[in-house]
């Protein structure tokens, strides 16, 4: 067993890392905090919890990162990092689910972040945390960044085309939408129910902060400098994201070809599905699964690619537990075996 706390644990994500947290056959919750809520039990406030978690949550301010395995942060943007500079990487072992040390310098995160980095320091031993890619440097990490959710429903199609060049990694269009929960639990203007119901909308055009996080991740894999024109949307249910990205074919190519070249990078991949028609949120609702089909267009020299995930699992906490598993030698699987919800 191994003792984990939880920091920030009222919001989706901390929310979705109890749940899955609570079932884990190698885990003690030992500590879930909440500035805000401070001193009330859980089951007071998230009742489904009742007969599952016995809990109290404390303040941030009187954990003692030194007493756990690893801490989980579920802390917002700009907050992180705080956290993350006041506890040292030398007490414990520390995942992030924010944007704070996903990027690939401090100085990029000062241009798409509203906060200038307050320790740059630690991203000489922060490691991306997509365990189909960088699972080795996941494995000796002190600090893994967590993927964003639109990132892992990109990035994960769009790496075997880039790395085997396949398409031109100067022009990959990403278009994806995800359910509300993705805009975090407090409600705000454009997220409020009256205009998300029966509604469909673009946001962040050009300018969402998950763009240079997708660019990062292709670079490592392109022999030029990666250009993704990235627009999300935000669609009318809970959870979900469903990605279609766009590639411009650099070789004359046909689909049994790549169909093996994405059955050699992800086969043997727990979480990974390759599906033989276009997937539905349906399909993975609730699950730590991406499912990923893509299809060819020889007429306008293009490879369409669409895929799915939860985009509290797979795009978060359960990426997150994922991560713990292979940092401790679980295996990768424990605490993720959910069926997708469906219907």
């Amino acid at each position: 067993m191994i003792k984990v706390a939880i920091v920030g644990a009222t919001g989706y994500t901390g929310l979705e890392l109890l749940k899955l947290l609570a079932q884990h056959e190698h885990v003690e919750i030992a500590a879930v905090t909440s500035n805000s809520k401070a001193g009330a039990h859980v089951t007071s406030i998230y009742p489904h919890f009742k007969g599952i978690l016995d809990i109290t949550l404390s303040s941030t301010d009187e954990l003692n990162p030194a007493e756990f395995d690893v801490v989980f942060l579920g802390l917002p943007h700009g907050i992180s990092m705080d956290f993350v500079k006041k506890a040292g990487l030398e007490s414990t072992r520390i995942i992030d689910l924010s944007g704070d040390f996903r990027l690939s310098s401090p100085d990029l995160y000062n241009t798409w972040y509203p906060r200038e980095h307050v320790f740059p320091e630690a991203y000489t031993q922060a490691v991306y945390g997509l365990p189909e890619l960088f699972r080795e440097d996941i494995r000796d990490a002190v600090l893994v960044a967590n993927p964003g959710c639109y990132p892992t429903s990109a990035i994960l199609p769009l790496v075997p085309l880039i790395k085997e060049d396949i398409i031109d990694a100067g022009h990959i269009f990403v278009d994806a939408k995800s359910g509300v929960t993705g805009a975090g639990a407090h409600a705000k203007p454009n997220t409020h129910y009256p205009v998300v119901n029966d509604n469909f909308s673009a946001y962040g055009i050009a300018t969402h902060r998950h763009t240079p996080e997708m660019q990062d991740v292709a670079l490592r894999y392109s022999g030029v400098e990666p250009r993704i024109q990235f627009t999300p949307h935000l669609l009318p249910v809970s959870r979900g994201i469903l990605a279609t990205c766009y590639g411009i074919l650099t070789t004359d190519i046909e689909e049994e070809h790549i169909q093996n070249i994405y059955e050699n990078y992800y086969g043997n991949e727990p979480f990974v599905r390759l599906v033989d028609a276009p997937p539905e949120l349906n399909h993975i609702r609730g699950s730590n699964f991406c499912d990923i089909f893509f299809k060819l267009d020889k007429r306008t020299g293009h490879i369409i690619t669409v895929s799915c995930i939860d985009n509290m699992v797979k795009g978060a906490a359960g990426q997150a537990v994922q991560n713990m598993n292979i940092m401790f030698g679980f295996e990768e699987t424990s605490g993720l075996h959910q069926t997708p919800l469906y219907p």
